[in-house]
């Protein structure tokens, strides 16, 4: 059985009271940059109101490769190895439906994304968890991937930068596990929704490591980096066999991803740069001011260096993951994801989104500071 998100949970309370601070939700606060919102409006006046190919737009395709060629490295076919979906929440659920057989095991290191293991569970496989660790800086480490493979190992599905932590992971902890991979033949599902939103470090792409191009499916989408999770608006790419096979269940499933979204994701590519540079150096701001004032109020708090998440350790209170968002949410207004939510590995920590203003930030650690003087 599949549980309700624990994310949900929190947001429909949040919805129905007043003078709330959210530092709950996933998405950035900025508006989708003013050129790429008049390229979809023009679209709409130009009459551009019919389905694209199933695959997407072949003009955004060839944007998108060469956008990964230069930035990565990878080069992907844009006609037979590309496919854009409606949001990289779709782009893994076909994914997986497409590539996992019923029993198929996938490790999933947690804490992760909430839809990851249901995701698995709904293709018919059996998500196996690695546990991740605040003192390894929650990242992977490979000789766990190793000791999770059994001869029903069929897949990898990572998230990094990750949500909910922050993390990310150094190239040569990723080539190691790339090795294990290309050992045991497992295909790897990397989700790199939050590829450009990295702070003094680089990521690596995972299909730019050495053998991995072809044992990849790489997600991603502009949902994060360019503000526009309304447009739903991502991408697969991969081996061209296997994104054949992923296509179908785009196909009969959602036919193309929305018309407005795709033009508004061609300019994002072509001259959404100077927007991202902005947004990114504004994130970086806000990591610092909350990384800095959770741990000044004894909520322990490793360095989160991508996405924009803190996750703050708050065992010293004594309270359960969900006591906390629960009380911190009712006795002082302040909106956190209980770590639960993410896996049982994040029991003892809460999610803290930083894609808020630097005045909410500030005011919530001033009512967080209230609410802990009581323990």
């Amino acid at each position: 059985m599949v549980p309700p998100s624990g994310i949900r949970k929190f947001f429909d309370i949040v919805a129905s009271m007043e003078d709330v601070i959210s530092l709950g939700v996933g998405e950035p606060d900025f508006v989708t940059p003013d050129q790429i919102r008049r390229a979809g409006i023009r679209s709409l006046e130009q009459g551009e109101t019919h389905y694209t190919s199933n695959s997407g737009m072949l003009e955004l395709r060839e944007e998108l490769a060469k956008h990964l060629a230069k930035r990565y490295g990878v080069e992907y076919h844009p006609e037979t190895e590309i496919l854009i979906t409606a949001g990289v929440s779709e782009a893994l659920h076909i994914s997986l439906l497409a590539l996992v057989d019923p029993g198929d095991e996938v490790i999933v290191p947690e804490p992760c994304f909430v839809s990851y293991k249901p995701g698995v569970i709904f293709a018919g496989g059996v998500p196996v968890v690695v546990e991740t660790r605040c003192e390894d800086g929650f990242q992977i480490v490979p000789q766990a991937i190793g000791a999770a493979i059994t001869p029903r190992t069929k897949g990898l599905l990572i998230g990094y930068p990750n949500n909910p932590t922050g993390a990310v992971m150094p190239r040569d902890l990723l080539i190691e596990m790339a090795k294990v991979a290309e050992e045991h033949g497992l295909v790897v599902f990397s989700d790199e929704i939050y590829d450009r939103l990295v702070y003094g470090l680089e990521h690596t792409c995972f299909a730019s490591l050495p053998g991995m191009r072809d044992r990849t499916v790489l997600l991603g989408g502009f949902s994060k980096a360019y503000a526009m999770t309304g447009w739903r608006i991502g991408y697969v790419a991969g081996n061209g066999e296997v994104i054949g096979a992923i296509r179908k269940l785009h196909q009969y499933a959602i036919m193309c991803a929305p018309t407005t979204a795709q033009v508004a994701a061609i300019e994002a590519l072509r001259n959404g740069e100077e927007a991202v540079q902005a947004m990114v150096e504004e994130y970086d701001k806000r990591r610092r001011v909350i990384v800095k004032g959770l741990n000044d109020l004894g909520l322990s708090c490793f360095e989160p260096h991508g996405a924009f998440y803190a996750f703050p350790s708050i065992a010293r209170t004594g309270l359960s993951s969900d006591e906390f968002s629960e009380r911190l949410l009712f006795e002082e207004k302040v909106a956190v994801v209980p770590g639960s939510a993410f896996g049982e590995c994040g029991e003892g920590f809460v999610r803290c989104s930083y894609a808020t203003s630097l005045p909410d930030i500030e005011e919530a650690l001033r009512r967080m500071r209230r609410f802990l003087e009581k323990f």
